[in-house]
């Protein structure tokens, strides 16, 4: 690469066309492919053999950056009248360019909710379908703009062969798994995914970590707050994440994979601190460390993880300083509701006053170049 990265948007969003599974989905699926719908409420939603998945709201959010700050309001936006820079690759890097972004790493809208496709052939199709699109929206931008695979976990062996496809063909550097559970109670650490995460290492893949607020999977907590939509928001991305992070970590998967390169993504970052110290005292409590990994749990994050925050956590420059800041990352979210655009990295750069200014360029780039192996 002869580009210099200085702000890296390390899980930014696209937003799939209405018709990418009519024009990319192999032929023997066409008929099962994702249509749009609008549902009892008139509402937009995607409809997968029967199963409406996203928003009970409607879709239309997906695209509404800006209504945190009132830009757009909440709500009125149809799917297809979202972001432009969602669907059109020439109209995002207008935006990345009025924010100084350098570089962003794509992530599904609608196919974050792929993970409750039970079908593990359809969930495979559609994953093809999705990876062949996004390489080429990324195709105009090589230096830019770098797609990140879906795979169907519904299968450990044909989320293998998506993965071997995302990096030999499209030439991908990395992948996305939610974090919830995908075959019932099996957390990734599992036995079964042993052969997964094998050849993660041999491919040199990266993993992120995102959630997708879909109760469609299994999702910790979401029951004691039925009524509260921001409450099930706020549990669902950060507890979900440190169950996830503790598999990773705790349950050996980084311990058993030591070239591995994984990532928590759009929960907050401010909770990896903590959760690191707790797994520690586990460690090194005689009474509590049958389970334990070889490795200190703090010693395996520094190895093998990294962690992003959002643009307006005041506890990034502390964190920065207490787990390494090229161990740090951060996201626009650019093009959903609760994103940060306008003005993401100006945002960061005035929480990371007490950085050094090589602190600062790891936090804005240099941990997305480590993570996703452009560093």
């Amino acid at each position: 690469m002869t580009r210099a990265y200085n702000a890296v948007d390390a899980d930014g969003h696209i937003l799939e066309p209405l018709d990418l599974w009519d024009k990319y989905i192999d032929p023997e699926f066409r008929e099962r492919r994702p249509r749009f719908v609008i549902d009892d409420n008139g509402k937009e939603r995607l409809s997968v053999e029967g199963k409406l998945l996203g928003n009970p709201r409607g879709i239309g959010s997906l695209g509404s950056v800006g209504a945190r700050q009132g830009i757009v309001k909440p709500g009125t936006l149809k799917y297809a009248e979202g972001r432009k820079g969602g669907f059109d690759p020439h109209a995002r890097i207008v935006d990345m360019d009025a924010d100084g972004i350098d570089a962003a790493f794509l992530y599904p809208s609608l196919g974050l909710f792929a993970g409750a496709v039970e079908d593990p052939g359809l969930a495979a199709a559609m994953c093809r379908a999705y990876n062949r699109w996004l390489a080429d929206y990324c195709k105009p931008y090589p230096e830019r703009l770098f797609g990140v695979a879906m795979l169907p976990m519904q299968s450990v062996e044909l989320a293998i062969d998506e993965m071997r496809f995302a990096r030999e063909t499209l030439g991908m550097r990395g992948g996305f798994l939610r974090p919830n559970p995908y075959h019932g109670k099996k957390m990734i650490n599992d036995p079964m995914y042993e052969p997964f995460w094998k050849m993660a290492e041999d491919l040199d893949f990266s993993i992120g970590f995102h959630e997708g607020s879909t109760t469609a999977m299994p999702t910790v907590g979401v029951d004691r707050f039925e009524n509260d939509r921001a409450a099930r928001h706020m549990v669902s991305h950060t507890m979900e994440m440190m169950l996830v992070a503790l598999s990773v970590i705790w349950g050996g998967v980084v311990d058993r994979h030591p070239r591995l390169r994984i990532a928590f993504l759009e929960s907050g970052g401010g909770w990896i601190a903590p959760w690191l110290d707790r797994m520690d005292r586990h460690f090194d409590d005689q009474g509590f460390n049958e389970s334990a990994p070889k490795t200190r749990p703090s010693e395996l994050f520094q190895r093998n993880c990294w962690i992003s925050f959002e643009p307006v956590e005041s506890s990034i420059a502390v964190l920065a300083n207490y787990i390494g800041p090229h161990k740090i990352m951060w996201a626009t979210d650019y093009p959903h509701s609760d994103g940060f655009f306008p003005g993401a990295p100006q945002m960061l750069r005035d929480r990371l006053g007490p950085l050094s200014a090589e602190g600062k360029h790891q936090v804005l780039a240099g941990g997305a170049l480590g993570f996703y192996g452009l560093g």
